[in-house]
């Protein structure tokens, strides 16, 4: 699968531009079992960068389709991953912070519940728009400290309504969105969940609680677990020393798939994690470096990804356009500094 990649290449206004078409167009002819888009705000003032990818909107649809149109002539599923940042909306490009505690961001109350209403039904609008558009699923955001990552951490969430306190109510947030898109798409719309574990006061206890109870209802149809590193041992706790990964993969999942992503650079790697328990792994910067990753591992099961920093010449004779290398070059160690 590949992972949600927000390249900053759309048009200011959130519509799809040539240039993510010409991206998605590489990608649906490159083997990819599913293909995510980049974060698709699904409120205009829960943008977190400049020229992000839009779906609030009717005039999205449009550019939306082509891309699902594309992706499915090329064989694979299409998903568009479901955005809003929360406490992190960025305030000069549009965006209106929405914290779910008075304490997050000084001089800015916590949102009413009536606005966490407001966007639970945005996020399910989003969805509705996404299948509108042709594509077979959504993936809803639920990591790095975005909005539903925020009211999952006891540190971000202090609320004193049905959305705080209590991990069952800090996780309802997140659970009417699933139960309303499902709801909203039907059953045979699929539905992911991408959850990180690290940073943002998240616990790990949990977040393993909430995902058990989600895959005993089958509540969605794939989690996608966000690992800075696939490999990472936790350091502390009641699983100290176990990898972040065994910890979901050891629980029963029923119907769910359950896939993961961090620093996935190899055929081999990528197929230890299948068996450690993965049913799928998420490409993110391999796929940046090599469109064609999945095709380039079923031809030689030694393939390794190019070392990195790579120069910017390397991305460019690849595809990559000008903006996607513009954002590459704020990611640390990913483009050659000096390199034009």
């Amino acid at each position: 699968m590949l992972a949600p990649l927000t390249s900053q290449q759309s048009d200011y206004d959130g519509t799809a531009s040539r240039y993510d078409q010409s991206w998605i167009q590489q990608l649906a002819k490159s083997g990819y079992g599913l293909i995510q888009t980049s974060a698709a705000t699904v409120e205009a003032g829960g943008i977190a960068f400049e020229r992000q990818l839009g779906i609030h909107s009717d005039k999205h649809l449009p550019g939306l389709t082509q891309m699902a149109t594309m992706i499915r002539e090329g064989g694979g599923l299409s998903a568009v991953q479901l955005h809003h940042a929360g406490h992190r909306a960025k305030p000069s490009i549009g965006g209106i912070p929405s914290p779910a505690s008075e304490k997050t961001l000084r001089g800015i109350k916590a949102i009413t519940t009536e606005e966490v209403e407001r966007i639970r039904e945005s996020f399910i609008a989003a969805a509705k728009r996404a299948q509108l558009a042709g594509f077979d699923g959504i993936s809803v955001h639920g990591a790095f400290g975005w909005i539903l990552s925020e009211f999952l951490s006891p540190n971000l969430n202090d609320r004193k309504d049905q959305y705080g306190g209590s991990l069952e109510n800090r996780a309802r947030f997140t659970i009417e969105v699933i139960e309303g898109i499902r709801k909203a798409c039907g059953p045979n719309f699929q539905i992911g969940w991408r959850l990180s574990i690290e940073r943002y006061g998240l616990r790990l206890e949990e977040l393993r609680e909430m995902t058990a109870d989600i895959f005993n209802r089958e509540l969605i149809d794939y989690l996608d677990l966000a690992l800075w590193d696939s490999a990472q041992i936790v350091r502390e706790g009641t699983f100290q020393g176990k990898t972040m990964l065994s910890v979901f993969t050891e629980l029963p999942r029923k119907g769910v798939r359950l896939g993961a992503a961090g620093k996935i650079m190899s055929a081999q790697r990528a197929g230890e994690l299948l068996d450690e328990g993965c049913d799928f792994v998420l490409i993110a910067r391999a796929g940046i470096l090599q469109r064609d990753f999945p095709l380039q591992v079923m031809a030689n099961p030694i393939y390794d990804s190019p070392q990195l920093p790579v120069t910017a010449e390397y991305l460019r004779a690849g595809g990559l356009s000008e903006r996607f290398i513009d954002t590459m070059r704020g990611w640390q160690t990913f483009v050659k500094p000096g390199s034009l």
